[in-house]
């Protein structure tokens, strides 16, 4: 097969890694790539905001199938195309991707079909919208209800933190169209986890758990990113836990999506609160999470093609994974300064160094190579160190061994990644 990959993240490279290994695949290319997909499959320079070049691009190199990233392209209706022009895909049409494009259509599906999740009202206005937090106080939560790059997420300890989140979304227009409304929810106790599930519109099948470090300094302090690090497996989503989020969030979801006329196909990423009552949804993705991809494929030992092509085919119910029975532990390099301004352009080395062990892989996420063929760093999260190990412990002590042997003085990363699972075993 040929099959084409859309993006450009440390996501898409673990992607384009596993399935470079599939037998299924005969040649692979990524749009547009980045200088570590580049090891693995043809990069070819189209970005993932034009839809119609993707399109062209799958047509005129008779591409089997498209695996598509980012969320961007998804909400805005890359898969709608490739269906009009014959091309099978893995992700949602864009109906279906208001699960991430909206987060007032997905609260107002967990309302109608009794899914856990935050209480929430959503606002167009400011005024209206600064009277419902000073009634309801601090802490409270502050989302733009589109698509934000991770950034219009605001969990207000104050009301000040409230009401300044409100201005810069209703007022000033911090996030553009996707602030132009906002939902504000209660803030939920419990412990963050990511689950993943792949769909086919009728059926899902759980993958490993995971925990992402959305803060971008050690202790979960200061702004949130876009994912410092991960881990997987993560032990507050244990069988049982695991088995109750599938039947009272992740099935649920399915089920109204396809009686509602609009069904899911793809990977949906719940990110959950594990509160002391049980699972409640905090939001949904409609693609893989970033930096949990890395871990997943990391852990992963059956052939990912044929999985998310049943997603398409609907026949995923006959579809079975296998995972390594130990742990994967991702630290992201990030260029100083991120989430804030950040340069680009610092030259990386000694990645060689850090693949010594065949247990390590450094998957690419903002890089370019310069003119005398040089990784630099190209963004702000710029690299995700993943490790393999018997535990969490090992893969922790594996992965940070790999980022002292790379050489960037520009980077920088979160000392304890994987920390509450560290606790636990200790």
């Amino acid at each position: 097969m040929k099959i084409l990959v859309v993006g450009s993240g440390a996501r898409e490279h673990a992607l384009c890694w596993s399935i470079a290994a599939s037998p299924l695949c005969d040649a692979l290319y990524c749009a547009p790539g980045n200088a570590g997909i580049a090891n693995e499959a043809t990069c070819v320079p189209i970005p993932m905001s034009d839809l119609d070049g993707i399109v062209d691009f799958a047509r005129a190199n008779a591409i089997d199938f498209v695996v598509v990233g980012p969320e961007d392209p998804l909400v805005a209706g890359l898969v709608d195309q490739l269906d009009a022009a014959g091309i099978k895909s893995f992700g949602p049409n864009a109906a279906a991707a208001a699960l991430e494009g909206s987060k007032s259509f997905t609260k107002g599906l967990c309302e109608r079909h009794a899914i856990p999740t935050a209480g929430f009202k959503h606002f167009t206005a400011l005024d209206p919208a600064l009277a419902y937090v000073r009634e309801q106080g601090a802490p409270i939560v502050i989302k733009a209800d589109g698509l934000a790059a991770g950034k219009g997420v605001t969990v207000a300890m104050t009301l000040a933190e409230a009401e300044a989140a409100l201005v810069a979304a209703l007022r000033d227009d911090a996030f553009g169209a996707a602030g132009s409304e906002v939902v504000i929810e209660e803030f939920m106790e419990g412990e963050e986890a990511s689950f993943f599930a792949l769909v086919d519109g009728t059926h899902a099948l759980p993958l490993a758990g995971a925990q992402d470090h959305k803060r971008v300094g050690d202790g979960d302090t200061g702004p949130n990113t876009g994912g410092m690090g991960a881990y997987s497996p993560a032990p507050v989503l244990d069988q049982a836990m695991a088995d109750r989020v599938m039947a009272e969030i992740i099935m649920p979801t399915v089920e109204g999506m396809a009686k509602e006329g609009t069904p899911f196909k793809g990977v949906l990423y719940a990110g959950l609160m594990i509160t002391e009552t049980g699972p409640r949804l905090i939001e949904y993705n409609a693609r893989f999470g970033d930096p949990e991809c890395q871990v997943l494929m990391a852990r992963l030992k059956s052939d990912i093609l044929p999985a998310l092509i049943a997603c398409h085919d609907g026949q995923l119910s006959s579809v079975d994974l296998r995972w390594d029975d130990g742990a994967a532990i991702c630290v992201v390099l990030a260029t100083k300064g991120y989430p804030g301004a950040y340069g680009k352009g610092s030259v990386i080395k000694g990645l060689d160094d850090a693949e010594t062990d065949n247990a390590i892989t450094v998957f690419h996420a903002g890089t370019a190579l310069d003119e005398h063929g040089q990784v630099t760093a190209n963004g702000g999260r710029v690299l995700g160190v993943t490790a393999l190990g018997a535990d969490i412990a090992a893969a922790r002590d594996r992965a940070y061994a790999a980022v002292e042997r790379i050489d960037w003085p520009d980077g920088f990363c979160r000392g304890d990644i994987a920390w509450r699972a560290i606790d636990r075993s200790t």
